[in-house]
């Protein structure tokens, strides 16, 4: 069966080359409690990286919030990070299962693309996530992953599910129903007045 720990907001920073102030968002959004945050950032130096990595991994422990890291198994390691996620050009997953243990986190971006999904479950994942499930300002170009990849997934892997791409509190809900464990969210929480309140309204949808 699907690891119910992973279920609710999957929380994932915005590229940002400001370290304070994105310090300060992920802490004011750790206020809302979400199930997990990644640390992504794809266009910035080594060196920055890792240091927003182990700020925001220290910010997360205090928290009790799962930490993992986007696209890169070494700054996960270095970061002593809960998990990695790897995308189709970010290594090789049994290697990453390996490297990782047992104990820590393994998510695997599928895009559209159920074998890709199944390949993930063979390799150790830990949830395999679907997406562009809506337009998204993050990635415009983005493929789409339609509903019913959850509605299959649901029934045929057993593994959570995590749903990415242009996800709000308005279209959040027929997400899960269609079968989502996780809602990977940037812009609708670290856009919003209040993060730690938008991050908690999400938590509410898991909890009715």
């Amino acid at each position: 069966m699907p690891d119910t720990r992973l279920r609710g907001l999957y929380l994932i920073t915005p590229d940002s080359p400001d370290t304070t102030t994105l310090v300060a968002q992920v802490e004011r959004a750790l206020r809302g409690r979400p199930a997990l945050l990644q640390y992504r950032n794809k266009q910035r130096d080594a060196a920055l990286r890792l240091g927003q990595a182990r700020q925001i991994a220290a910010l997360c422990r205090e928290a009790g919030v799962p930490f993992v890291v986007n696209d890169s198994l070494e700054l996960a390691l270095a970061t002593d990070a809960d998990g990695v996620h790897l995308g189709r050009e970010d290594g090789d997953l049994d290697a990453a299962r390996r490297a990782l243990g047992p104990g820590r986190i393994l998510g695997v971006t599928c895009y559209n693309e159920w074998s890709c999904a199944v390949a993930g479950c063979a390799a150790g994942a830990d949830y395999v996530a679907f997406g562009a499930v809506f337009a998204s300002a993050t990635k415009p170009a983005a493929v789409r992953a339609p509903l019913e990849l959850f509605v299959r997934g649901r029934r045929e892997l057993d593994v959570p599910l995590a749903a990415i791409g242009g996800i709000t509190l308005d279209n959040a809900a027929q997400v899960i129903a269609a079968g989502a464990s996780l809602l990977a969210v940037v812009s609708d929480v670290f856009d919003a007045p209040d993060p730690g309140a938008r991050a908690a309204a999400y938590r509410t949808l898991f909890d009715a």
